[in-house]
């Protein structure tokens, strides 16, 4: 198994950027699926973004596309969501998981393996 830690969250203003990263330790990330997922209070885990693990575009929900973007750099074993133009909505904890030969699915029960997750708190 992969073992995840998210880092770079923290609390900034409407409007404003950060960049939160996972690192993973265990195993390359070469051959997972990574995905970016965030939880409100009271709220379910929602789908953020994803990328297969053969690469390719990031898929994004809706409300993030245009803003957020999801890259990974597998010879550093970490993948980044880059957040722009960030809103009160988008306060959570935010999580990184991953999925042994996925395509990047949406749903949370699709991914094996977690990391601890990184708050992010917008100020309006």
């Amino acid at each position: 198994q992969v073992q995840l830690v998210e880092s770079g969250g923290g609390l900034v203003q409407a409007g404003g950027s950060l960049r939160v990263s996972c690192a993973a330790s265990g195993r390359t990330l070469s051959r997972y699926a990574m995905a970016w997922f965030r939880q409100a209070p009271g709220k379910e885990r929602e789908f953020v973004a994803a990328i297969s693990w053969s690469g390719g575009t990031p898929t994004y929900t809706d409300s993030v596309k245009g803003r957020f973007t999801m890259s990974r750099d597998n010879g550093e074993h970490t993948v980044y969501l880059q957040m722009n133009s960030l809103q009160p909505e988008d306060r959570a904890v935010y999580y990184c998981a991953a999925d042994f030969w996925g395509v990047g699915a949406r749903a949370p029960l699709d991914y094996a393996c977690w990391g601890p997750g990184t708050q992010v708190t917008v100020s309006s």
